[in-house]
């Protein structure tokens, strides 16, 4: 027999599960937004790009947060593209993100 306290923990089991799946869902909805501007500052198509999306969305599963993502532009990206310009990128992109799965 189920109590309400029971079926009030997996109601917020439930909920923090199905936040975790959207974080996870913006998140790499995220980066493969970024991963495509900055293969297109690399001036690359394709396969290679496509590889290179890749390989910044595998760099977020470094560490959590987005400093691993950060790094991984950063070093990619040529000193032409400031930090600045990335950071708004990856704000810019998360929004993006946000608003696609929102719909």
């Amino acid at each position: 027999m189920a109590t309400g306290m029971d079926d009030r923990r997996k109601g917020f089991e439930a909920k923090w599960a199905h936040d975790a799946e959207l974080r996870f869902q913006v998140e790499a909805r995220r980066n493969r937004l970024l991963g495509a501007w900055a293969a297109e500052k690399k001036g690359l198509s394709g396969a290679a790009a496509e590889d290179f999306i890749g390989s910044v969305i595998a760099a977020d599963f470094q560490e959590a947060g987005d400093e691993d993502v950060f790094r991984k532009l950063r070093s990619e990206l040529d000193a032409s593209v400031p930090d600045a310009v990335i950071r708004d990128k990856m704000r810019e992109c998360l929004q993006t993100a946000v608003d696609a799965l929102a719909k």
